[in-house]
């Protein structure tokens, strides 16, 4: 927070490199959260660029009251879901067949290692094609939770969802990667 509170100092001073320092710091969390988003490279790069305007703009507004990186999050998320909005996109796709999972909910750290699964550059594929197929809500908690490693608490401060709902998210989302990856390597579930 030490380190937040002097870039923030150091980029609202103008100080030579601040800003970007702060660029650099933040940009592959923001390209995470718009790309997963969003899916398109130039929506994602002119997306990208609209958060950290905005991060500019109103980082004089930033109070410390959370991580500079979960403020820029939000940011991100906003911008991505207002673009989505306009474009008529769904941020989350309804699957009425779906199941109520109730307590399975609460299994969040099931036998599923998206990091080991990741290491084969076979499945890393077919991993990537799996989550291009999920909502892009999905994609983004998926995304923060296993690839940033963010704790849900923190991830819902971000999405500004409860996080019982980031919970409900990421099950389905690990279940629907389980179930793709499985049929896609005939392993009888």
């Amino acid at each position: 927070m030490d380190d937040d509170r002097e870039l923030v100092a150091n980029a609202l001073a103008r100080r030579p490199g601040a800003f970007e320092c702060l660029v650099a710091r933040h940009q592959k969390l923001v390209w995470h959260l718009v790309y997963r988003a969003v899916q398109h490279p130039e929506d994602a790069r002119e997306l990208s660029q609209e958060v950290f305007m905005r991060v500019y703009q109103r980082l004089h507004q930033f109070r410390f009251e959370s991580a500079l990186s979960t403020w820029i999050g939000r940011i991100a998320f906003s911008v991505s879901t207002r673009h989505l909005q306009r474009k008529r996109l769904p941020m989350v796709v309804v699957n009425e067949d779906e199941d109520d999972e109730g307590s399975a909910l609460e299994n969040i750290g099931d036998d599923f290692d998206l990091e080991t699964a990741c290491a084969d550059a076979d499945l890393m594929s077919r991993v990537g094609q799996a989550l291009e197929a999920l909502s892009p809500v999905q994609r983004v908690v998926v995304t923060l939770y296993h690839l940033d490693e963010l704790g849900i608490p923190e991830i819902s401060r971000i999405t500004d969802m409860p996080q019982g709902t980031i919970k409900n998210h990421l099950f389905r989302a690990r279940l629907k990667l389980r179930q793709r990856l499985e049929a896609e390597m005939g392993v009888a579930a």
